[in-house]
This record gives structure tokens, sequence and C-alpha cells, in this order.
């Protein structure tokens, strides 16, 4: 009885795989697999990211739109404090204002005193042949430029004149209005100017 079991067993055994003859045929196709992947995947993972240009060039930093760009604001540009030490000051807007107040009050004074009248004149007349003041609108490199603001300021009914100066070496265009006999006058029509949108710096001439 053993031996018909053990010969059953012989036969069972001989007509299937070897367990390790299994084992190699799956590490074979696991390499093969293995090798497929690494071959084809890394290129269809490369197709799904941005592609480098290679007749893509970089703007340089010379290139015409750049540098007429930067030329295009040098051009128009443009300086209020552009004054003359020794011949003018910049007036603060603060003491403009109360320089105006100053005469404002000293024609009321004089208007409410009719004797003294002529001597608040003479008064004021010694005090504005000291300097007159002018308003100053901005101070060009190019003469063209300057020219521009002169004729914006007479379409706002304002009379400008162009000064060549040279200021460390540099010429300056300025553009100004004046000059005139009060500060409150200049401050009329600074205010003016203002409202029109266009800045200026009130000067008083030495």
């Amino acid at each position: 009885m053993a031996t018909r079991n053990g010969k059953q067993a012989v036969r069972n055994g001989g007509s299937g795989f070897p367990g390790w003859a299994l084992f190699l045929a799956g590490v074979v196709v696991g390499l093969i697999l293995f090798a497929f992947a690494s071959r084809h995947l890394p290129s269809l993972r490369r197709t799904d990211q941005p592609q480098a240009n290679p007749d893509a060039v970089a703007q340089q930093a010379s290139s015409p739109g750049i540098a007429g760009s930067s030329a295009a604001s040098s051009a128009s540009q443009f300086d209020f404090y552009k004054v003359l030490p020794e011949k003018e000051v910049v007036i603060p807007n603060t003491e403009l204002s109360a320089m105006a107040k100053a005469e404002q009050q000293q024609a009321a004074a004089a208007n409410n005193a009719s004797a003294s009248a002529p001597a608040a004149t003479s008064a004021t007349g010694a005090a504005s042949s000291e300097g007159g003041y002018v308003l100053q609108v901005g101070a060009f490199p190019k003469a063209s430029d300057a020219d521009a603001m002169k004729a914006k300021l007479a379409l706002q009914g304002f009379t400008a004149h162009v000064q060549a100066v040279t200021l460390d070496g540099q010429v300056w265009n300025r553009v100004r209005i004046g000059p005139f006999a009060s500060a409150t006058q200049l401050q009329d029509v600074q205010k003016q100017l203002s409202s029109a949108g266009i800045h200026g710096i009130p000067l008083k001439e030495k």
C-alpha cells in the first residue's frame, strides 16, 4: 500500500513544473517589464513638461525697444528747483501764504486810514523794489520741451518766458511767469495754475 502511494506521489510530482522554475520565470518576466518601463516611461514623462525652444533668443538690455523707452523718459525729464542761489531764493508755500496775508492786512489798514495811505503806498513800493516775485513752472534740458510748456501755459491764459541758464555745466531752459509786484499776486497765479493741474514754485529775486 505504501509503495502504491509513493508511486502516485512521484507520478503527480513529475507531471507539474518545479517551484524553482516558476520562480525563475517570474524573475525573468519582472526584469523584462522593468527594462521596458525604464526605457519608455521617462520619455513619456518629458512630453508633459515644457520643451526648450532652441530658436529663442534672450532680449538684450541694449535692444532698440528698451533704449528707446529710456531715451524717451530722459528726454522729458525736468526739474522745478533749478535756481541761481546768488540771485534768487525759493519761497516755501507756508511763507508765501504768510507774506500774502501780511500784504492784505497792510492794504486793509491803509484803506481804513486815508491819512496814512500815501505813506503805506510808498512803503509797499520800496519793499517791492528790493526784488520781484516769479513763478517757475519747470526747467528743461531741451529748449523744445520748454517751448512746449510755454505753449501749454498760453492755452491756460498765462504769458510765460523761457530763460536759459547754465548750472553745474548743464544748460537748463527755465519756464517762468512774472515778475509780480507782490506775494499776493504770485499766490493767486500759483493757485490758478494748480487748479489747472500745473505745478509751479514761487521765487523771490534778490
